[in-house]
Order: structure tokens, then C-alpha cells, then sequence
């Protein structure tokens, strides 16, 4: 990759130190062992953060077949959806999760956010390294289309009855979540769901050989990488809800290219803009003001993201039949239990 652009400066207010004082927590052979490090609960310290680095161009990769490597995708996810927060020495203590959603015309949004339950970390801004360990945890809920079909309005009927029942994944609160793990072992990290934000210098195989439309040295500060694997759904219990879950599940993969597909890989770099100085009430309040706007209007606050495409150029495309197919399954099921 070419070198990234140096013509950024960051924000005053900037004194490091933290990972000089901690060099148990440096690269060693390519690998930063932060085990020594407790891990945080994301939203535990927020008062602690004073700096941030945010995610402006998330581009994400993965395959849409299994084990075929032809149809591999890449999609850069929506600007400011993440972001890593630390103090001014560098110790990192917060991770600002990212969010997606699938639409579906006069249904509704299948949202997919990627939950970051803990993480611990640094983060060096004089040699524009960082090394942060996460837990994470996509969740997949829908939400309502404001203009819905006939046929949409059907099935949010349906879901609002049963959920006197049964806690269907209609709200963040309710979400399907899907366990993930880690795609390769670390001696010392016995934890298989903690997974690794490495620095620019340590590259997953998924981002070895990048198209140039998912390359952005000319306008980023930095970048960084990670991957993660892909396992089941949680089970709860509700016999109902399991598999009213897999079905959904089922409909989301197939809307995305079977973005959170069991057995699958995704990996992504994040590619940030210079450090800037953080308001602790804004960071707070961000997943929210995400989450409101996407209920809104399925649109991102801070502009849409890019087509799925393949590594030629060609959008990825969904045949309106398979969605169909999944929304009639649901409706099948659904039907069976009124």
C-alpha cells in the first residue's frame, strides 16, 4: 500500500507516554500482548476519553460464497461509524461500534449493529500505532418502514401480537445476537471471542490484495485493521423465538451477501481522520443520534456508505424473488402460531 498522507495535524492537547511507560504492551514479532490490561466496558470511562480517532471510510470485505474466493465483496459501511477513544496519553477506553442496515421497500430496515461489549488498548499518535483488544457481539433487530406496503403492514401486525407472547427481535432491545470469535490464536489470550484491532503493519490474508476503490491513502490520517469470524445465534429461551430468529437470519444473509453468514470471515480497515479533541456528552449520545436517523429514514446522519461490490467494479445484486421466498417463509411460520 502506498504511504499513507502525513498532511494532517492533529489536534493540540496531545502528551503520550501511556505505551512508553507499558512496554510489555508493544509489538513484539507482530503481535501487542494487552493481556496485562483489564478490559473496560465501552460505555464505563467515557469520562476518561479526551481524544478520538474516527472511522470515516469503514471498508469492510468478505465472501458471499463459502470458500470461494471469486466472490469476495467490499462495501465501506457509512462515514463516523466508529470510533476509538482515549486519554491524552494514549490508553485507549472506548470503541464506538458500528451500524447497518438492509432495507426493504414497505417492510422495513433489518439493522445490524456490531456491539463492542469491552475492549482495552492504547493508542500512539507519535508514530501512528495503536493496539486495541475487543468483545464483540452483532445484534439484528428489525424496524418499521414509515410507508408501509399492504403486505408490510401485515406482518407488523402479526409481530406486535405475538410480542405480547414472545420477545421478537423488533427493537435494540430485543435483538437476535450472533456469537463471534477470533480467526487465529494468540498465546496468553485464552478467551477465543476476544478479537484484535492491529496496527496498519499486521494485515489479515482477507485484506492482503485490495481493489483501489477500497484505498484511501490520500485523504486518511491512518488505518487500521481486523477481522472476525462468524459462529451461531445465541439460543434463548423460547423455542418460538429461536426459530423465528433463524429465519430472519436467513432474510438478512440473503439481502447481504451473507454478510453475518455462520462459518463466514469479515474483515475490515478502518481508516480514520487526525485526531480531534472529544465532547464527552456527543460521544454519549452518537449510537443514538445514529439510531434514531436510521429508524427515521433508513439514511445514515452522516452520509451513506457504498454499493456492495466485487473486486471488478460490479455491484453485487440480490434477486427480489430470494427475498421474497425468505419473507414468505416468515410469514408461514407466522401464521402456523396465530
Amino acid at each position: 500500500m502506498a504511504k499513507i498522507s502525513p498532511n494532517h495535524i492533529p489536534a493540540k492537547g496531545w502528551v503520550g507516554g501511556f505505551i512508553e511507560k507499558n512496554k510489555d504492551l508493544q509489538y513484539k514479532d507482530g503481535v501487542a500482548n494487552l493481556s496485562s490490561l483489564d478490559f473496560n466496558c465501552n460505555l464505563q470511562f467515557v469520562e476518561k476519553i479526551e481524544r478520538q480517532q474516527r472511522v470515516l471510510w469503514p471498508e469492510f470485505t468478505w465472501l458471499t460464497v463459502h470458500d470461494d474466493p471469486d466472490s469476495r465483496c467490499f462495501q465501506m459501511f457509512a462515514p463516523d461509524i466508529s470510533r476509538a477513544g482515549y486519554d491524552n496519553t494514549g490508553q485507549n477506553w472506548a470503541v464506538i461500534c458500528p451500524q447497518q442496515g438492509t432495507y426493504i421497500k414497505g417492510f422495513g430496515t433489518i439493522n445490524v449493529e456490531v456491539t463492542v461489549e469491552k475492549q482495552r488498548g492504547w493508542v500512539n499518535e507519535k508514530d501512528k500505532s495503536l493496539a486495541i483488544d475487543m468483545v464483540v457481539k452483532p445484534k439484528i433487530w428489525f424496524s418499521k418502514d414509515a410507508q408501509q406496503s399492504a403486505y408490510g403492514k401485515l406482518f407488523w401486525g402479526a409481530f406486535e401480537v405475538l410480542n405480547l407472547l414472545h420477545h421478537l427481535p423488533i427493537s435494540k432491545d430485543q435483538a437476535i445476537r450472533v456469537h463471534t470469535h477470533r480467526t487465529e490464536i494468540m498465546k496468553n489470550v485464552k478467551d477465543p471471542e476476544v478479537i484484535f484491532v492491529r496496527d496498519k503493519l499486521y494485515t489479515p490474508k482477507a485484506l492482503d490484495h485490495l481493489p483501489s476503490f477500497t484505498l484511501h491513502n490520500s485523504e486518511a490520517w491512518n488505518y487500521a485493521n481486523l477481522e472476525v469470524g462468524i459462529g451461531d445465534i445465541a439460543t434463548k429461551n423460547d423455542e418460538f423465538v429461536n426459530k423465528f430468529n433463524h429465519l430472519v437470519m436467513d432474510l438478512f444473509n440473503i439481502g447481504s451477501g451473507n454478510l453475518l453468514k455462520k462459518g463466514g470471515v469479515l474483515a475490515w480497515n478502518v481508516w480514520v481522520d487526525a485526531p480531534t479533541k472529544v465532547n464527552q456528552k456527543e460521544w454519549r449520545n452518537h449510537a443514538q443520534y445514529w439510531r434514531d436517523s436510521i429508524d427515521v429514514d433508513h439514511c445514515s446522519p452522516d452520509g451513506n456508505g457504498s454499493k456492495v461490490r466485487y473486486a471488478n467494479g460490479t455491484e453485487f445484486s440480490v434477486e427480489q424473488e430470494l427475498i421474497q421466498e425468505a419473507l414468505d417463509a416468515i410469514w408461514k411460520f407466522i401464521k402456523s402460531h396465530i
